[in-house]
């Protein structure tokens, strides 16, 4: 139970943290804020930076909230994939060198977000009613929604006689 509710605090730590730093970088871009960009621009508007920016502000703030967790984390992931890639690789091999490793944690800090659950105190779960969210697959043999699978018989017969046998055209 203990090392449960550690392991759910270390979960809410992460994802709040992770939000605020995204949310931060996202406003200096936009806004201006914690000190602008060089030479005190923000982004143009519609341009990469700026819809960086966008993805950064929202995306922080739902994921500070635990709002649409999975499905943002996911994307954010991918923006610091490109950002990495696009910005940080060109400059050298390495991310000490090219001053990619905050592009680099936080990718996968975000890609871990997206495979767990975002624990009990998230928008998610109130909206889902407080049930938990099981990862993986379902190992229920029967449909979706526990309907069961059409035509759900068991035949040792090969691809063949399976589909003649089921086949609509009798």
């Amino acid at each position: 139970m203990r090392s449960t509710r550690f392991a759910q605090i270390a979960t809410l730590l992460l994802r709040v943290v992770a939000g605020l730093i995204l949310f931060q970088a996202g406003t200096l871009k936009l806004f201006g804020w914690f000190g602008g960009m060089p030479g005190g621009i923000t982004a143009p508007f519609l341009s990469q930076i700026w819809i960086g920016g966008v993805l950064e502000v929202f995306g922080g703030a739902a994921l500070m909230a635990g709002l649409l967790t999975r499905p943002v984390a996911f994307l954010l992931s991918g923006e610091m994939a490109v950002a990495y890639w696009q910005f940080h690789a060109p400059h050298g091999a390495w991310p000490i060198l090219n001053h990619g490793e905050p592009a680099v944690l936080l990718c996968f800090i975000f890609l871990w977000i997206c495979a767990h659950d975002p624990g009990p105190w998230s928008l998610d779960r109130w909206l889902a009613g407080g049930r938990r969210f099981k990862p993986g697959l379902s190992q229920n043999p029967e449909g979706i929604a526990g309907q069961p699978l059409r035509n759900a018989t068991r035949s040792s017969a090969g691809p063949v006689e399976f589909a003649t046998a089921h086949s609509s055209s009798k």
